[in-house]
């Protein structure tokens, strides 16, 4: 029997912040690729290796985790006065799906660097030494993000002294602002309420603040659920039944705020949204070893992204986390102190992330103009990467 070879197709493996992800020039796609649908979730399938009942992504540039199980691509931008358009696909580790439902806040950061060094950024736009501001429309949100890429005799700068906690080796700063960032599905707080009951069945009644933000984002206190909001990803990853209870408690989150209109529809929107927990400054050790002081934070968070605790932070997540903050009366800004603030340092597992989001109320609305964060990112390699024809 003959099997057909292999295709290869450019792409560029690319870490963002606390994410890896591969990236493709949308014209560098097969055409049945280049349009939304079956044929294009089959091939980034392929390329990350899923579905694999092993969870190992041994046949594919995954890395079987949430942060390293992702995909991006790239085009010229089809918006006024941006210019890339960035679509982000979060591909499951064990099925055959993909959710288009999110926009990936880490891998942000690298999708300037990448317009830049594939001509995606005119360039008239880009300055021999300095700072080029790239302007991106979010594809999957409807958003507007500008990064502040550093660019060195006419090339992104991608080596630095700037240190991320996640990151092993320090690098290029990248400013990244989520300008108005409620998520484009609706208003920021769905609920008209910066908190509710969220009734569960089978496990309980809880405060909430359900804000869409950067991503649509649950915040429970950690104390509801038994935690200190100092866990790390072992406190939590290896217990099926503490994962199953959040992912019950992230479906009907995802009901109340009218993301889903069916609770078994939360098994084919697994991106979003997230669920994390909040709880008040306390010391702990991250996972690095690194000792973090209460003194050192505002408060703890602890998310899970794909249905585990994430070893670091979300960015789309931390912009909720900012935007929550600079609201009086969120679990967010409560643990926080309940003070008015225009910026918030958090622990999470891996050590602390600062956001700066500033909220004003517009017609009864909460509104933020927008959420800043630094970030780094790097190409790790480029190429081809080479799929199996079906």
């Amino acid at each position: 029997m003959a099997f057909k070879p292999q295709i290869k197709i450019p792409a560029t493996y690319m870490r963002g912040g606390t994410s890896k992800g591969v990236f493709f020039n949308l014209t560098d796609l097969p055409p049945e690729a280049q349009v939304a649908g079956q044929a294009r979730d089959n091939l980034l399938l392929r390329v990350i290796g899923s579905p694999d009942p092993y969870g190992k992504h041994t046949d594919g540039m995954g890395g079987a985790t949430s942060s390293t199980s992702k995909t991006v691509i790239l085009s010229k931008s089809s918006q006024e006065n941006h210019d890339v358009d960035y679509l982000f696909g979060q591909v499951a580790i064990d099925k055959p799906f993909i959710d288009w439902s999110g926009n990936c806040g880490n891998l942000t950061a690298a999708v300037g660097s990448f317009a830049i060094s594939n001509g995606l950024v005119d360039a008239s736009r880009i300055p021999k030494n300095g700072m080029a501001t790239v302007r991106i429309w979010q594809a999957n949100i409807k958003k507007t993000i500008i990064a502040n890429v550093p660019v060195t005799n006419g090339e992104v700068q991608e080596t630095g002294d700037f240190e991320l906690d996640g990151v092993t080796f320090p690098a290029a700063e990248v400013e990244v602002a989520f300008m108005d960032p409620a998520d484009g599905e609706g208003a920021m707080f769905p609920t008209g309420n910066v908190v509710d009951i969220l009734e569960v069945p089978g496990v309980g009644s809880f405060d909430a603040t359900l804000i869409n933000a950067g991503i649509p984002t649950i915040f429970l206190n950690a104390a509801d659920l038994g935690f200190s909001g100092a866990e790390l990803q072992d406190d939590i990853n290896n217990n099926d039944a503490i994962l199953a209870r959040f992912e019950t408690i992230r479906a009907y989150g995802a009901l109340k705020m009218g993301l889903i209109s069916d609770i078994e529809e939360a098994k084919t929107r697994q991106h979003t949204p997230k669920v994390a927990i909040v709880a008040p400054a306390s010391a702990y050790v991250s996972s690095s070893g690194k000792a973090i002081a209460q003194a050192d934070i505002d408060l703890n968070v602890r998310a899970l992204s794909m249905g585990k605790l994430h070893h670091a932070m979300m960015g789309t997540a931390a912009v909720a986390i900012g935007t929550a903050a600079a609201i009086a009366g969120t679990l967010v800004n409560l643990a926080a102190g309940g003070t008015a603030r225009t910026s918030v340092t958090f622990g999470h597992p891996s050590g602390t992330l600062k956001v700066g989001a500033e909220a004003e109320m517009v017609n009864n609305q909460w509104q933020v103009k927008s959420a800043i964060m630094s970030r780094s990112a790097r190409v790790l390699m480029e190429g081809w990467v080479r799929v199996p024809q079906a």
